[in-house]
């Protein structure tokens, strides 16, 4: 059996890292089609998990747009499959890589199996342009893997017959516990290295499209007052290589003594910071899944989420951009403790560290044990 895997993002190659490492134990013949939408912070995340792509298709460019990428990607990949005899593609969440991945392999009537399915806001345009992508990639995909059961229902809603629908948990929790156990001394000593040991941080990222301009700019400023306020409690935030991004942060903050404006890190610096802070503010769809592994709260700075399943659960906070909220959650996980170990204590909806293996198997048609919620 030959299993080609479409990404481009750190982000799915964070998720499809354990993914591809767990074929290959199954014997099954797994080739890595890395479309580098995002190139730096993929390489970084390749080199973690010892991948080499089998296929480089170099797509970044700078200030892209989106009908740029998807042309792009369009000829690089087609390019790929009209050679290469896939028995499956596997593509990962809601990228353009991820959806333009699943319609040629449509084109050539290779199966497509989707990894983390069933994620909804139902705005098609918050996030954008991911919501959208993952509903076409579910249309065109013949297995799906949500990672829970909220996930499976929004795609039993979508028509999706139930038999091609398991629900796995998520890759990301595979991904995070590997790298943990993997790396114990180096968490230590990346924690060591940014001065952080003896120190009360939150950890922060922020880079949505939809939150670019006056809704990062309200999150920034008030940011910024509780950090005036609170010198002895610092901020560690990686921020994003766009320039939407840093022409925001970077006059507001930088100036800020207990502010650590540092560029993007590596995934394994990145956990380590994650394992040190307080709570987490991001508006990123993967850490919503790996810090409730390890009890960390986290206020989601957006409209809306993809991942009810951290909101019902209360192992996150979905709190929006506005000046006034945003203070307000701060300064309860900062100086409540009953709000914060309530969310500290909150069980992880997300995963059992077993996702890669239950997709392996069920390409190879084996039984599984569905993750149970």
């Amino acid at each position: 059996m030959k299993v080609g895997l479409i990404f481009g993002t750190r982000p799915e190659a964070i998720k499809m890292a354990p993914v591809y490492h767990s074929l290959k134990e199954h014997n099954i013949d797994a080739k890595v089609i890395a479309t580098a939408q995002h190139r730096e912070m993929l390489d970084q995340v390749l080199e973690l998990f010892n991948i080499k792509p089998d296929y480089d298709l170099n797509v970044m460019t700078h200030r892209q747009t989106l009908p740029e990428l998807t042309a792009n990607l369009v000829k690089k990949i087609d390019d790929i499959l009209k050679k290469e005899k896939f028995d499956y593609i596997l593509v990962q969440g809601d990228t353009t890589s991820t959806f333009i991945g699943a319609l040629i392999s449509f084109y050539y009537k290779i199966p497509v199996g989707h990894v983390e399915a069933g994620l909804r806001t139902n705005n098609k345009y918050n996030p954008f342009p991911e919501e959208m992508n993952r509903r076409l990639t579910g249309v065109l995909s013949t297995l799906h893997f949500p990672p829970t059961q909220n996930a499976k229902e929004n795609l039993l809603k979508d028509g999706i017959n139930e038999k091609d629908i398991f629900i796995t948990g998520n890759t990301v929790i595979d991904a995070l516990l590997w790298v943990i156990d993997k790396n114990k001394e180096k968490i230590e000593k990346i924690k060591e290295k940014y001065g952080l040991n003896d120190k009360r941080y939150i950890l922060m990222t922020m880079h949505r499209r939809e939150n670019w301009g006056e809704p990062m700019k309200n999150v920034m400023e008030t940011v910024k007052e509780f950090l005036e306020i609170n010198p002895d409690i610092y901020l560690v935030f990686p921020v994003h290589l766009n320039p939407a991004v840093r022409e925001v942060v970077y006059p507001i903050l930088e100036n800020i003594k207990n502010a650590i404006l540092i560029d993007p890190v590596e995934y394994l610096e990145f956990t380590a910071l994650m394992t040190g802070a307080d709570f987490i503010m991001t508006d990123s769809g993967g850490i919503q899944e790996e810090a409730p592994a390890l009890g960390k709260p986290t206020l989601v700075l957006r409209k809306t989420t993809e991942r009810p399943e951290a909101i019902e659960a209360g192992t996150a906070k979905l709190i929006g951009t506005e000046k006034e909220t945003v203070k307000e959650y701060i300064n309860k996980l900062a100086f409540d403790k009953d709000f914060y170990n309530k969310m500290s204590h909150a069980k992880n909806p997300f995963g059992d560290g077993k996702a890669s293996l239950r997709i392996s198997k069920i390409l190879l048609g084996e039984d599984i044990e569905e993750f149970n919620i």
